[in-house]
């Protein structure tokens, strides 16, 4: 496979290359000083394809698997969530429209957290209103960073009695209606985008399929993976002039390798090309095999490679995913308390704009975060919160045993 190297190991010089190819350093410096021409200027040795234009072989654009079971997955999530959580939410809202508190209603239920903070409720309601008895089952998610019990009683609509749920499901109704838009675009939305993906490299598939000028470029390499004896290899134009940065994906026939061409950081630059005005560039192999043209064609194309890797007295291919180099451990966790700093405040800043200035008492973040505050701190909430709501119901965390005055 064809390579090309900047010093020269054995002197510390700038090998020097054929001017046509690639011209490393203006001058050479001297053995103490360093060359590293791709640093420097992002230029890498390229080769020179027919002017005619020229067929790819088929399969030189990969899907990657995940595409195709991570897509319908994450579209029946999302499905499944709106279906099974949209009723719950929109019953509450009507209830939250006019409610009514009953004091004879049987709970019968549990709460359930996981992962500490997805928290679902399901509860039996049974009631008796104008008469006739209501028996209702109700589930309510939310999150919510609470320990110990939920203190909750049984509300329904004056308008629709037979609409039931609790008073825990109102007080974090708009929790729920955020948590389930959050989920729902988040993963619908990759759902989405996997499928304009796909797509995306069929439609590319299709432009490979007839015959184009290639415009050699360089490309990055990001991530690769072998399996019996096949390369996968995710790459990125992020090096070449146009720095579309769009990413495209391949799997190598067995015994083939990408042609390296330099390094940009700590990844490898390989050489790609432009099949016409497609979408994504293809990554080449190292014998041109992936180009439709004969082999006097391709032996001249890897010629100037071949006599650059020779000049510079190195025949061995670079390593295809160079170490990388990051952040320290310690500037890591570093960043991560301030990360978590910044989210305390964010947090604090917050509770304190709710107890002191929300226009209601009824603000589902801040009745949320005033209940899960020390109870010092939560008395001073409320406190400041009844200073300003004194004549209406008390909001979730401040509530007395009935759940509607002040505690």
């Amino acid at each position: 496979m064809p390579s090309v190297h900047g010093p020269d190991a054995r002197n510390g010089d700038c090998a020097i290359y054929p001017a046509n190819l690639w011209r490393p350093c203006a001058v050479s410096p001297s053995p103490s000083q360093k060359c590293n021409p791709f640093r420097q200027i992002m230029t890498f040795p390229t080769i020179k394809l027919p002017a005619r234009p020229l067929t790819l072989k088929r399969g030189v654009i990969s899907t990657p698997l995940a595409y195709y079971f991570s897509t319908p997955i994450l579209l029946a999530i999302a499905v499944f969530m709106v279906v099974t959580e949209a009723p719950g939410i929109l019953r509450d809202y009507t209830i939250s429209e006019n409610p009514l508190v009953l004091e004879n209603g049987d709970i019968k239920g549990s709460c359930t957290t996981r992962k500490a903070i997805f928290t679902t409720c399901e509860v039996d309601l049974s009631y008796e209103h104008d008469g006739q008895r209501y028996d209702k089952d109700v589930e309510v998610m939310f999150v919510d960073m609470h320990s110990g019990d939920y203190e909750t009683g049984l509300v329904i609509s004056a308008d629709r009695p037979d609409l039931a749920t609790i008073t825990l499901g109102l007080d974090m109704l708009w929790n729920r209606i955020i948590t389930l838009s959050v989920f729902a675009l988040l993963l619908g939305g990759g759902a989405l985008a996997m499928i304009y993906l796909l797509f995306r490299i069929l439609r590319v598939r299709g432009q490979l399929r007839h015959p184009a000028p290639l415009t050699p470029i360089p490309v990055e390499i990001t991530g690769m993976d072998k399996k019996n004896n096949r390369l996968a290899i995710t790459y990125a134009d992020k090096v070449s002039e146009r720095k579309t940065k769009r990413v495209a994906y391949t799997r190598f026939e067995a015994g083939q390798e990408p042609i390296i061409i330099g390094d940009a950081g700590s990844n490898a630059v390989a050489l790609a090309v432009w099949h016409g005005d497609t979408f994504l560039p293809v990554l080449l192999d190292d014998k041109l095999e992936r180009i439709e043209m004969t082999q006097q064609e391709r032996t001249e194309a890897l010629a100037p490679l071949y006599a650059a890797a020779t000049q510079a007295g190195r025949q061995a291919a670079p390593s295809l995913a160079p170490a990388k180099t990051g952040p320290s451990l310690l500037r890591r966790l570093g960043l991560f308390l301030l990360v978590i700093l910044l989210i305390i405040v964010g947090i604090f800043g917050y509770w304190l704009w709710y107890v002191t200035s929300a226009p209601s008492q009824f603000n589902s973040p801040g009745m949320d975060i005033n209940n899960m505050l020390p109870e010092a701190l939560n008395q001073w909430g409320c406190d400041q919160l009844q200073k300003r709501f004194a004549d209406g119901p008390a909001p979730f965390g401040c509530t007395a045993a009935d759940y509607q005055s002040w505690k």
